[in-house]
Formats: structure tokens, C-alpha cells, sequence
């Protein structure tokens, strides 16, 4: 058993270019091109990932109104005609006024679960009562907070058993 030399080699990279006239101008510049153009398609890429994952955010915190309009968009767009523009307009109308609308975080969601605990009259009275002792403009938000649930608790009382 002895080696044999190898007689069929594969070049696989030219360093000093092709022979002729031209050398390898052509093919170098189109590596560079093509080099460039993944760098900008992987950045436009990315740049996209960002935004959509930013308008993601968003669109949870209003995901109803988006929802609905997506939904009649496309009611209005697959029944393209007289009656469907009954669809279209609102749909475009909810989702071109979605991003307007104030939408409600995570730590705003929280900090209601944790004033919901507040719950009987005594509780509410001690709790504005630490209120009073801080300036109005730093604890507004929770104030809003407050009224809105004594609202809602307000309406959702059987107005036939009257005041205890």
C-alpha cells in the first residue's frame, strides 16, 4: 500500500484573480455588493424587529380596539361594494384612532389590584387620609384611581336594597 499522489485538485478560492485582460475586478466587486447588501437587509431586519416589537407594546394596551378594527377592515375590504363601506369606515376609523386613545400599563394594572383591597368605607377614609398629607399633583393618579372604582362599585349596586 502506497499514497498516491492526488491528480484531481479542486481550486476553491482564486488569490491572484483569473487571468486576462480583466483579472478579477468583476468578481470582487460583486462580492462587495453582495457583502454590502446582507448588511443592509440584516439591518433593515433588525430596525424592524425593533419597531414591530415597540408597536407591539402599544397595541397590547388598546389590543380591543385594534381588534375590532382589523376585524371590520377586513369585513369591509373582502365585501367590497355599497353596503360593505358600512364596514370599512369604521374599521379604518378604530384602528387609525387606536394609537391615540391612552392605554393602561402593566404597573397601572397592578397599583388598581392593590387599591381594590381597600375596599370597606373605613379603609377608603384612612387611605385618603395618608393621601391628604402628599401634594395633589404627585398622587392624582391614584386618586383617579380611586374615584373610578368607587364609581364602579357605586353602579354596580342593586339600586332597590338602598344605603346600609
Amino acid at each position: 500500500m502506497t499514497l498516491r499522489p492526488r491528480r484531481n485538485l479542486v481550486l476553491w478560492s482564486q488569490i491572484g484573480g483569473s487571468p486576462g485582460r480583466y483579472r478579477s475586478a468583476p468578481v470582487t466587486r460583486d462580492r462587495r455588493i453582495r457583502r454590502r447588501v446582507r448588511r443592509w437587509i440584516r439591518r433593515g431586519g433588525l430596525l424592524l424587529l425593533i419597531g414591530l416589537l415597540a408597536l407591539g407594546r402599544g397595541v397590547m394596551a388598546r389590543w380591543r380596539l385594534v381588534l375590532a378594527g382589523v376585524v371590520l377592515t377586513v369585513l369591509g375590504r373582502i365585501l367590497h361594494g355599497g353596503p360593505s363601506s358600512a364596514f370599512l369606515l369604521p374599521g379604518l376609523m378604530l384602528l387609525l384612532s387606536a394609537p391615540l386613545l391612552p392605554g393602561h400599563s402593566r404597573a397601572r394594572a397592578k397599583l388598581e389590584r392593590e387599591l381594590a383591597a381597600y375596599s370597606t368605607p373605613a379603609d377608603r377614609r384612612d387611605l385618603e387620609a395618608t393621601l391628604d398629607q402628599h401634594p395633589s399633583d404627585s398622587t392624582r393618579e391614584l386618586r383617579e384611581i380611586l374615584a373610578s372604582q368607587a364609581t364602579a362599585a357605586h353602579r354596580s349596586r342593586i339600586p332597590a336594597f338602598g344605603r346600609r
